[in-house]
């Protein structure tokens, strides 16, 4: 289903049109519905009704699926990490999937869910986030806002974990003719992947890697690769791939539009979401209010997107997710409290800017 597209009052003016895609609206309150659902279907299309589909998932992608699977009567087993919280089983169980909890990190689960689907009649692995199928079926909000925006936006902004929503939405501005519109992606310091990749590939040296942080050669889509081992942002529940998707790396390196890369504290995300529930009344993960910093900090805005002759006109994926509570938020404004000064610093392609608190 289409999700809607809100003009925020709050965060528009004369200057800049801020527009919210809405996707929380999904079933499984994210995003990943869309590129999920359509990975599934077509499963079911190719192997028939009794394909099994079988995913590893920190949480949002298994509940997507699971969700997806349910709605398309298709059985679902989603494998998860040891440090998987029992309300992501308690909700994945309620779409009546299958689950399995094992493993250290995302890695360990996604080798096993291969061994499973090998093992499995019928057996096909879902990709979280690293498939052209899955990519498409993200690009279907870019068809949306097509229809919904009457003029071009000057930029889109989205959240980055794994990259399977920017390779959607690059697909879908390849689609609609707005190969020219910036798109802004964005992450939080300690599990920014994709951030790094991507100086990589533009001439960063490997010594500038943080600590724990190696070097991946794809070899397919020629690409260098930041793996991380281990993550220091809270928001890597949601943002915490190892790495990104090469091909993703592959298509923002080779658009003509430009790709912005953005890296930021936690705390100005802990910021953006105990604002955004404030103003529009809803809760977001830290990964999806990432996205939302630079529509609550004008300044760091201006700098993403400088001031033109005519007004600016953003649009931000509300990316949605299902781990988040009224607790959260609280402690989210406690920690923001706490911050020492009076500034943050966010990066832009290698760039330093002074975010105010």
């Amino acid at each position: 289903m289409a999700s809607p597209l809100v003009r925020s009052s709050r965060l528009s003016d004369a200057d800049v049109s801020v527009f919210l895609k809405l996707e929380t609206v999904h079933p499984p309150m994210s995003f990943k519905w869309r590129g999920m659902s359509h990975f599934i279907r077509r499963a079911k299309e190719v192997h028939g009704p009794n394909v099994h589909a079988i995913i590893a998932s920190g949480g949002n992608a298994g509940i997507a699926a699971a969700a997806a699977a349910r709605v398309l009567d298709v059985r679902c087993t989603v494998l998860l990490p040891d440090w998987a919280a029992q309300a992501t089983i308690d909700v994945l169980k309620r779409d009546n999937a299958n689950v399995l909890v094992g493993g250290k990190d995302y890695q360990a689960v996604l080798d096993a869910s291969r061994k499973l689907a090998e093992e499995t009649d019928n057996g096909v692995v879902v990709p979280a986030y690293d498939d052209p199928v899955v990519w498409e079926g993200h690009s279907s909000m870019v068809m949306e806002l097509a229809e919904q925006l009457s003029t071009k936006p000057s930029a889109i902004f989205c959240s980055v974990g794994g990259a399977g929503l920017l390779g959607g939405i690059i697909t879908g501005c390849a689609r609609v003719g707005w190969e020219d519109v910036q798109i802004v992606a964005l992450e939080t310091i300690g599990s920014d992947c994709f951030y790094h990749s991507m100086a990589l590939n533009r001439g960063a040296s490997p010594t500038s890697l943080p600590d724990g942080v190696t070097v991946l050669r794809d070899e397919v889509n020629n690409v260098a690769l930041a793996r991380f081992s281990t993550f220091s942002s809270k928001a890597s529940g949601s943002l915490g791939a190892s790495s990104p998707a090469a091909g993703v790396v592959k298509m923002a390196l080779d658009r003509a539009g430009p790709v912005t890369c953005v890296t930021l504290p936690d705390e100005l995300s802990m910021q953006a979401a105990s604002a955004f529930a404030d103003d529009h009344k809803l809760l977001v993960e830290l990964a999806c209010s990432t996205t939302l910093v630079p529509a609550y900090k004008r300044a760091l805005l201006d700098q993403l997107v400088p001031p033109t002759t005519s007004p600016r006109h953003c649009v931000f994926i509300v990316c949605g997710g299902y781990k988040v509570s009224v607790d959260d938020v609280i402690g989210y404004r406690a920690q923001v409290a706490a911050w020492p000064r009076d500034s943050f610093e966010v990066y832009c392609d290698g760039r330093v800017i002074q975010v105010e608190k």
